[in-house]
């Protein structure tokens, strides 16, 4: 398997031809804000080619320390899936970043499929080399489990790093409003509507 890196104008394409039925629109950050960070050098999208056909992506932000990155999105193609290939991209996405963080909705839901579906997801991680952090976090109104792949033992170094993903292109004023990153115990989840950029 060999990952491309996609340039804006692909990117856009994926992003309205997949990304939009892939994931639930509160999940899915807009693309004005990829594209932005693509511009800002700290975004990384990805296709997955097998035998030179596309089979599926990865998306990451990139972090202020060198080989570190969060997997913002991972998507296998629509008749693609179920072939081992998101396994796949994560092999070659381990040989390129020596730590790799994620965020997978939490747990927390009244129905059942989607329950099931949140489950299979973050055990397909700790499957391949994940293992959970000791905080959720809490994205625009989203409860997300966090998930890290690499050396680092200390939980509170890995919070730090993800934490600074947000911060360091978000201001002081968004962090607090929308970003809950760690989400303490008992802490309620902050409603909102979806992504907000800063001049929104």
């Amino acid at each position: 398997m060999e990952l491309r890196r996609l340039n804006k104008e692909e990117l856009t394409a994926l992003y309205k031809d997949e990304m939009r039925f892939d994931f639930p629109h509160s999940e899915l950050k807009p693309l004005s804000a990829m594209l932005r960070l693509i511009d800002m050098g700290c975004y990384e999208p990805f296709l997955a080619m097998a035998e030179a056909e596309p089979v599926g992506y990865a998306l990451l932000w990139l972090t202020s320390e060198p080989s570190s990155a969060l997997l913002e999105y991972l998507g296998i193609l629509r008749g693609k899936r179920n072939q081992g290939f998101g396994t796949e991209i994560l092999i070659q996405l381990k040989e390129r970043y020596a730590q790799l963080f994620c965020e997978a909705e939490a747990l927390e839901s009244l129905d059942s499929e989607k329950m099931n579906l949140r489950y299979r997801r973050i055990a397909f991680y700790k499957r391949n080399g994940f293992r959970s952090l000791d905080y959720q976090c809490a994205l625009f109104g989203v409860r997300f489990h966090a998930l890290y792949c690499g050396a680092e033992k200390d939980d509170r170094k890995i919070e730090a790093l993800h934490r600074s993903v947000y911060a360091d292109y978000f201001s002081p004023t968004h962090m607090e409003r929308y970003i809950q990153l760690p989400l303490h115990p008992g802490e309620k989840v902050k409603p909102a509507p979806e992504w907000i950029e800063e001049n929104a």
